[in-house]
C-alpha cells in the first residue's frame, strides 16, 4: 500500500472476553475504545467457560471462606492481599454483570422467594458459583457484546492480530501504540493509543491436547516480554482433569459442576478410585484430580478414564447439563444411562505479565486483565471459577485507573510505518505447520501434568532450535496468523520451560519427580527480559 493505515483512540484493549469487553464498558463513557479481536468478537475462552463464577451470595457462606479456600488451592503461593480484594469485590462486580442482562440460573427457596442457583466444584466449602446452565461463559460473552456493539465509544476490530506494542521513542518505558496485522485486506495497520490493555486470554494452544480455542495463543504474554514486560508463575498449568475423550470431540470440556453435582471418577468397569489419592474424592483441586487420572491412564495403558453422572435423575442431568447433555448424545453417549470418556487437558496459565493492586504491568500506560495477566490470586492452583471473577475484578480495577489519568498532558509520539520492503510472500507453509506440530507434542510429552530435570531441559534445547528457524523465516516473508500464532507460542514455551526449570520442588499444578517435596518457603518465580526487544 502506497500510505499506511493509521488509527488512534485514547485505550486500545486487545482481546474481547470477559476481560477487555467489560474493560471497554467502564472506560466508553470517559474516553474513545478500540477493541482487537483475533477472530469473530465473541470467538475465544470465555464464550466456552462452561462452570460458572465463584462470589458470596449465600448467607451460609463468608468472605473468609471465599479467601480460606482459594489459598488452600493455591498450595501456599497465592498473594492474600489479592485473593481477598477479589472475593471482597466478587458480589459486586457479578451485580453489574447482571445489570446487562447475563442471565444466572434462579431457584425458589424454602419460603417461596427467588434467589440464585448457586452449585458447588472441586476446592471450595460451599455453593457460591453463579452460573447459566452449563454455558456460563456463552451467557456472559454474549451479554457483553450486545452491550459494547451498542455504545458509539467502543469501535471493534475484527479478525485484527496484535503483532507487536509499540514504545514511545521519548520515553523508553511508555507505551504508544501498536502494529496490527488486519487479517481482512492482509496488511500491517498502526494504532495510536494512550493507553493500552493486554486482555488476550492464556496459551494452552502451546500443548498437543487443550480445551481452549484456537485462538488462545499466549499472544498478550508473548507480547508483553517483548516489550519489556516481567513475567510470573509460567511453570503452572492447569489441565483440567476432564475433557470430552471422542475423535470427534474437539476441544469439549467438562464442566467441574458434574463432580459438584455428585458425578464421580472411575474405570472402565465403574471401580472408583480417587480415595487412593485424596480424602475430598471427586471434589480435590484439579491438579490432584488431574495426576490421579493420568496416573491411572498410564498404569492400566488406558486411554482415558470415565466420569459417571448416571446414577441422578435423568432429568435433574438434562436440566443443568444440557450443553453437555446434548453434545454427548450428539456422539451417541447418553450421559444419563453411560458414562463420559474423559481425559486431562492443558486448560488454563496461572502466570502470566505482571501486575500490581491496579492492574498495570512494569510498562508505563500498559496494563493487563484476565488469564494475560499474574495478579497473585491464582498461586500455584487456580480454583474452579475465580478465572471469569478475575476478569471482571480486574477488568474495572484497570479501567478505573485508566479513567483516573485521563486529564494527563499528552503526546502522541511519531511511529514508523511497519517495512515489509525487504520480505516475500512465503511459499513454504509447511515448515510453519511442521514446527507447529513439534512444539505442541514435545509440550505435551516432557512440560505436561508430571516433569523432570531431563525432559525439562531435552525441551528447552529444542526450543532454541525452533526459535532461530522462526526468527529467520519472520525476517524473510510476510506474516500471516499462523506465523504469528507459532512466533508467540515458541516465546511463551520458553517461559514456561524456564519457570518450570527454576522451580526446585513440586507444588500445586508442577509437579516435577526429580523434585517431589514442596520447599519450606516458596516464592513466585518471576522471570525480567534482559532487554527490550521492540521494533519501533
Amino acid at each position: 500500500m502506497d500510505h499506511p493505515v493509521e488509527h488512534r483512540c485514547d485505550v486500545l484493549i486487545i482481546g474481547t472476553g470477559a476481560a477487555g469487553l467489560s474493560m471497554a464498558l467502564k472506560l466508553a463513557d470517559h474516553c474513545n475504545v478500540i477493541v482487537l479481536s483475533k477472530s469473530l468478537i465473541s470467538e475465544g475462552s470465555t464464550y466456552y467457560a462452561q462452570g460458572g463464577i465463584a462470589a458470596v451470595f449465600d448467607q451460609q457462606d463468608s468472605i473468609e471462606n471465599h479467601v480460606k479456600d482459594t489459598m488452600e488451592a493455591g498450595a501456599g503461593l497465592c498473594d492474600e492481599d489479592v485473593v481477598r480484594f477479589t472475593a471482597t469485590n466478587a458480589k459486586r462486580c457479578l451485580e453489574w454483570l447482571i445489570s446487562f442482562g447475563v442471565p444466572f440460573d434462579q431457584e425458589q427457596d424454602e419460603q417461596g422467594n427467588t434467589r440464585y442457583h448457586l452449585t458447588r466444584e472441586g476446592g471450595h466449602s460451599h455453593r457460591r458459583i453463579l452460573h447459566a446452565a452449563d454455558a456460563t461463559g456463552k451467557a456472559v460473552e454474549l451479554t457483553l457484546v450486545d452491550a459494547v456493539l451498542q455504545h458509539p465509544n467502543i469501535h471493534i476490530f475484527e479478525r485484527y492480530n496484535a503483532i507487536d506494542l509499540i514504545k514511545d521513542k521519548n520515553q523508553n518505558n511508555a507505551i504508544a501504540g501498536a502494529y496490527v496485522w488486519n487479517r481482512n485486506h492482509e496488511h500491517v495497520e498502526v494504532i495510536h493509543c494512550r493507553f493500552a490493555a493486554l486482555a488476550t486470554g492464556g496459551a494452552s494452544k502451546v500443548y498437543q491436547y487443550t480445551s481452549n480455542p484456537d485462538v488462545a495463543s499466549g499472544d498478550g504474554v508473548a507480547m508483553g516480554w517483548r516489550a519489556g514486560c516481567r513475567v510470573a508463575n509460567m511453570e503452572f498449568n492447569q489441565f483440567h482433569p476432564t475433557c470430552l475423550y471422542h475423535p470427534e470431540a474437539g476441544n469439549f470440556l467438562v464442566t467441574e459442576a458434574l463432580r459438584g453435582e455428585g458425578a464421580y471418577l472411575c474405570h472402565a468397569d465403574g471401580t472408583r478410585f480417587m480415595s487412593r489419592f485424596d480424602e475430598r474424592l471427586e471434589l480435590a483441586p484439579r491438579d490432584i484430580v488431574a495426576r490421579a487420572i493420568d496416573y491411572e491412564m498410564k498404569r492400566l495403558g488406558a486411554d482415558c478414564m470415565y466420569l459417571d453422572i448416571s446414577h441422578k435423575p435423568a432429568d435433574f442431568i438434562v436440566k443443568h447439563f444440557p450443553t453437555i447433555y446434548r453434545k454427548c448424545r450428539t456422539l451417541g453417549i447418553d450421559i444419563t444411562r453411560q458414562p463420559i470418556p474423559v481425559v486431562p487437558a492443558a486448560h488454563y496459565n496461572c502466570g502470566g505479565v505482571m501486575t500490581d493492586k491496579d492492574a498495570r504491568t512494569n510498562i508505563d500506560n500498559l496494563y493487563a486483565a484476565g488469564e494475560v495477566a499474574y495478579t497473585g490470586l491464582h498461586g500455584a492452583n487456580r480454583m474452579a471459577s475465580n478465572s471469569l471473577l478475575e476478569c471482571v475484578v480486574y477488568a474495572h480495577v484497570a479501567a478505573e485507573h485508566i479513567i483516573s489519568r485521563l486529564a494527563e498532558k499528552h503526546t502522541e509520539t511519531n511511529i514508523r510505518p511497519w517495512d515489509e520492503s525487504k520480505v516475500s510472500n512465503s511459499d513454504e507453509e509447511v515448515v510453519i505447520q511442521h514446527n507447529w506440530h513439534e512444539l505442541r507434542l514435545f509440550m505435551w510429552d516432557y512440560v505436561g501434568i508430571v516433569r523432570t530435570d531431563k525432559r525439562l531441559e531435552r525441551a528447552l534445547r529444542r526450543i532454541e532450535l525452533l526459535q532461530q528457524e522462526i526468527h529467520d523465516y519472520y525476517a524473510n516473508f510476510r506474516v500471516s496468523n499462523n506465523l504469528l500464532e507459532l512466533r508467540n507460542l515458541v516465546t511463551v514455551a520458553e517461559l514456561i520451560v524456564r519457570s518450570a526449570i527454576n522451580r526446585k520442588e513440586s507444588r500445586g499444578l508442577h509437579y516435577n519427580l526429580d523434585h517431589p517435596e514442596p520447599m519450606a518457603n516458596p516464592q513466585p518465580t518471576i522471570l525480567i527480559p534482559t532487554a527490550s526487544k521492540n521494533i519501533n
